[in-house]
């Protein structure tokens, strides 16, 4: 069992030095700070920067996560998610933890609604956004009822060894970190 909370980089895919390791990621954004109660969600982008891949092209999913996770403070030196796998910290949440050492998923690898809020095929490095329908209807959603704001779970390719490595909120280069973009009316 492994976490990788504060990393500056996350992964998805089946890694390719570790047959059958999965790599699975969350993320998350305080929608009712942003955005006035009441609001009309008209659009939502997400945009994530790949920072590296060696393989080829594979969609990566996005689906909206059920119930409560945490992030807590492991950080894999040099190339998180990779060959140094670290244990969880406190309330890093794992393949079966939504929460370490407090809260397991329903699920291994996570609780998380079946059908894809958006699906991007990742090939070079660079930036990919998604904007889709669903994506407007979960944030209206987590706008409505910020408690069930638990975010999405990235879910790539996990049939062969290939993964994609993409920058994270703790990434140095403030410009290549998840952002969202969200249009509404008042």
């Amino acid at each position: 069992m492994v976490a990788n909370g504060a990393c500056q980089y996350f992964f998805t895919g089946m890694a390719l030095e570790q047959s059958e390791s999965l790599r699975r990621n969350l993320i998350a954004f305080d929608v009712a700070a942003g955005i006035p109660a009441g609001a009309t969600v008209t659009v939502v982008t997400l945009k994530l920067n790949m920072s590296r891949t060696i393989v080829d092209e594979f969609d990566v999913n996005l689906h909206r996560v059920s119930t409560n996770w945490n992030q807590g403070t492991s950080d894999q030196i040099g190339e998180e998610g990779g060959l140094n796998p670290v244990p969880p910290t406190a309330n890093d949440a794992t393949w079966i933890h939504g929460e370490f050492d407090a809260a397991l998923w329903n699920t291994p690898g996570g609780n998380f609604e079946s059908a894809a809020s958006a699906t991007t095929p990742a090939d070079g490095v660079g930036s990919y956004s998604s904007s889709t329908p669903q994506l407007v209807a979960d944030v209206q959603s987590w706008l409505a009822d910020p408690t069930s704001n638990f975010g999405w779970i990235l879910i790539g390719d996990e049939t062969t060894p290939s993964t994609k490595r993409l920058d994270s909120r703790g990434y140095s280069n403030a410009d290549n970190r998840p952002e969202w973009k969200i249009d509404f009316e008042l």
